[in-house]
This record gives structure tokens, sequence and C-alpha cells, in this order.
């Protein structure tokens, strides 16, 4: 491992150490692997999975301060690419009030503190989530459109779909839940390749294949059950830190790639783990 990648292990492990929000496997959530999922090239029909992913999961969880910003914030976008999004001053205001729920986690403020000690980013608060808001916020105009249309917070919290029929982004756990539980979602089973391990009930990481709305999502990478300020806070130092697009991290059990697309050096265009191996309990 290289020195800065060892370097940014250590940091997330320490976000991970302070994830004082995270869901318990088997006790605050539950999920069904059921079967692998089949190749879309295939057959479209290929469903290793009769039943929804998520068994049960304990929604008292969901009324913490940052789980409620967070929700509040995923209706507010027009899933498809090249429909220009509209942002009302409630949704800026809905935004913000996520951004101050998070910046004050002790993940967050873990990140905030190692971005300034690296020069990344500035100490005042206020002007640390200018720059948040930029990074995830910030509308842009993805592939194909001329228009913003999209912004790193919908392509990775909320997801998009392009042409009506296949889905972009949509890394999030709790969006993946709530969509399931309107029906929205067909989850179509796990995705596995040579080199992957197989995935664990009880573990936080998950490759899958899922339908949305009328979309396919043909492999997608998630964590489940970490809060939002953990996830916003790896991204985000994964983001401000690594000129390259895959990041690679070790911390708690798992080996992996965090892979962070920029756009124009300013905004996320994409960002989601992908699990290399497990690692020995330490």
């Amino acid at each position: 491992m290289i020195e800065s990648d060892r370097e940014l292990s250590a940091m997330v492990q320490e976000l991970w150490d302070n994830d004082i929000n995270r869901l318990k496997p088997g006790k605050d959530y539950r999920i069904s692997l059921q079967g692998k999922a089949g190749d879309m090239n295939i057959n479209d029909n290929n469903d290793g999975a009769g039943y929804p992913l998520f068994t049960f999961v304990d929604e008292n969880i969901f009324k913490k301060e940052t789980f409620l910003a967070f929700i509040s914030l995923l209706d507010n976008y027009e899933s498809d690419t090249g429909k220009p999004e509209i942002v009302t001053p409630e949704e800026v205001a809905e935004n913000h009030k996520f951004l101050d729920s998070i910046v004050q986690t002790p993940t967050m403020k873990i990140a905030h503190k190692y971005l300034v000690k690296k020069h990344l980013s500035p100490e005042d608060e206020t002007e640390f989530k200018k720059q948040l808001y930029r990074i995830w916020f910030e509308l842009y105009a993805r592939r194909g459109s001329s228009r913003p249309d999209s912004s790193g917070f919908e392509h990775v919290f909320v997801g998009e779909t392009r042409g009506g029929r296949t889905v972009i982004g949509f890394h999030n756990w709790i969006q993946l839940y709530l969509q399931e539980k309107l029906g929205h979602i067909d989850y179509k089973g796990y995705s596995v390749t040579a080199h992957s391990p197989q995935p664990d009930e009880n573990k936080h990481i998950l490759a899958l294949q899922f339908s949305w709305k009328n979309g396919i999502k043909p492999k997608g990478s998630i964590f489940i059950g970490v809060s939002p300020e953990f996830e916003f806070a790896l991204y985000t130092l994964c983001f401000l830190n690594s000129p390259n697009e895959r990041v690679k991290v070790q911390f708690s059990l798992y080996d992996m790639e965090i892979v962070c697309h920029h756009y124009n050096q300013k905004h996320i265009g994409t960002t989601y783990p992908v699990l290399l191996r497990y690692l020995n309990p330490r």
C-alpha cells in the first residue's frame, strides 16, 4: 500500500470508528441476499431474487437529525437526465439544513480537521459549508445535456435515469430502502465477479443489480447501514484529497477502492465503493 493510501486509510478508520449513527446488521436492519443477479445482456428477465432486499429496517433511526435532513432531500430531483433541474428556495434551504446538521457530527468534524490540516478546505465553518455546497449541490450539465440537469448529490445519493432505460448513480442504501418500500425498486440479486468476495448479509457493503421505475441498474455498489454523514465525509475526503479516480483504502473489515470521478475538478461526477476483499478482524 502506498503511503498516501495508508494515511487516508487511517483517516477513514477514524471516520468509521466515530460513525455513532451507523446501524447494526441483524439488529437495526436485515437484508435478504437471495440469488446471484443474471447477465442483463443475455436475458432481460434474469431475476436472481424473488423478494425485496430489505426484510426489516428500524425506522426510528430515520428520526435522527442527519437522517431526517437527508431524507428530506431525496424528493427534490427530476430523475431524467436532460430535463433541467428547477431548484426552489425551499430546496436550497433543505440543502443548507442538511449541511448544518452533518458538520456538527463527529465524522464530519474529523474530516474537516484533516482537510484543513492538508490545506484542502477552509477552517471557517461557513466557508467550509460553501465548499461542500459547491462540490455536492451546484448543478451542472451531465453528458448529452446542454442545460444544468444534475449534481453530485443527485447522482450519488438519489439516482438518475438516462433515456428512461438505464439507471445511473444511485449508490445509497436509504434511498434504495425507501424506493423499494414504495414498490419502485425490484432487487434482482447480488453481483459477484471471479475476483470479488461473496457478499455477506452482516457486512456493510454490497454489489447488486436492480430496476428502478422503468430503468435497470446492471451493477451498482453501495454501503449498507452507514449514516449519511459517514458517506458524505468519506466521499468529500476522497474527492478533495486525491487527483486519482480510484483511491485504495483499508478500514475495519474491508479492503476497497473508492471510485471518485470529478466533474471539471469542481464537482463530484460520481463516487461509490468497490469491495476488493474482506480483511481479518483486527
